[in-house]
């Protein structure tokens, strides 16, 4: 068991890092890059800033890599397989703005959110024309079972986008509630990812499931460490304060793990939204000194063996290899 190891390297190292493994898909990236620029313009200039406000935040771009490296398995077309991988992408970036307003976020990877930076009523609208534009941009691909799973994927993000503020500082709900939200909210896009951007290059069905399997179990490791570098990071590290989440009312497996302590729960049952920044200071140490951290690794560690054995069962090419690398990385994440 690896254990996450202190020290500054800022989102861009670890961007860079990640970028190295999947660079021969840097000019179909790029081409992404500049469709994502395209989509997000608006007829009115205040939706068409605040897009791009947040297009130029930048991100890991996860899920349009995922979509084209499924796409390696099949008849590999970048102007179909870009529609898609811009419409997930989209759909992520819609959801991320909404998520700042239901939490009241100040701050995404350390920059202003659209929310801070306007308001939330122009939130709410740029996230919606995100969404509306990536729809849109999805009538390109003219398969009939992509449009099924996307939409089933919508209403699955949506469910989850409820039951986050229905459990909202909801300190009696169970590990398999949490499973079942980040399920909903991060590992079903990045599992669609790679089914729709197999789809849309034609691969057999039985490739495009297993991908999506790999997907999910990726989704799943990755939104745990999340949750674990929540509290083991530096806001200079995390672009938000540590132990955000819990102030939030965001109840996450390390957190669930140290109420197994009596007396760390009652720590943690006390916190509300004004809750002190040196009370919540207090509770982090608690977790971090606790075994939570360590059982959180280990849950996310048995998602990413899933993920990898999945991949034994796939046809052996470059993209085969890079999906592994990726996801050994973003499993094991650490600042």
């Amino acid at each position: 068991m690896w254990k996450l190891q202190t020290g500054f390297k800022s989102w861009v190292s670890m961007d860079m890092k990640l970028k190295m493994m999947y660079s021969f898909l840097s000019s179909d990236l790029n081409n992404i890059e500049q469709a994502l620029e395209e989509t997000v313009q608006a007829e009115s200039p205040l939706l068409h800033q605040a897009s791009l406000h947040l297009l130029q935040a930048g991100g890991k771009r996860i899920r349009p890599v995922f979509v084209l490296l499924a796409g390696k398995f099949g008849n590999y077309d970048i102007q179909m397989i870009k529609d898609v991988a811009v419409s997930l992408e989209l759909i992520h970036m819609a959801s991320l703005v909404h998520d700042d307003v239901i939490d009241d976020a100040e701050l995404r990877r350390g920059k202003p959110t659209i929310k801070a930076k306007w308001d939330n009523r122009i939130a709410m609208y740029t996230g919606d024309y995100i969404f509306a534009r990536a729809l849109e941009l999805m009538t390109n691909i003219e398969k009939p079972y992509a449009h099924q799973i996307l939409a089933n994927t919508l209403v699955e993000l949506c469910i989850g986008e409820i039951e986050q503020i229905k459990d909202k500082y909801n300190f009696e709900q169970n590990v398999r509630d949490y499973f079942r939200r980040i399920k909903r909210k991060t590992a079903i896009l990045i599992a669609v990812s790679c089914q729709l951007g197999a789809i849309a290059a034609d691969v057999d069905e039985k490739v495009h499931k297993k991908l999506f399997q790999f997907g999910y179990y990726v989704g799943m490791s990755y939104q745990i460490i999340d949750d674990v570098l929540d509290f083991t990071g530096t806001e200079k590290e995390l672009g938000k304060p540590a132990g955000d989440d819990l102030l939030q009312g965001n109840i996450t497996l390390p957190v669930l793990f140290a109420m197994e302590d009596a007396k760390i729960r009652q720590k943690i049952m006390k916190v509300h939204e004004n809750t002190e920044r040196a009370e919540i200071e207090q509770i982090i140490s608690l977790i971090k000194d606790s075994d939570a951290i360590e059982k959180s690794l280990r849950v996310s560690d048995n998602y990413l063996n899933k993920a990898l054995a999945i991949l034994n069962e796939l046809p052996q090419n470059r993209a085969k290899k890079t999906l592994r690398d990726i996801a050994k990385f973003i499993g094991k994440r650490k600042f």
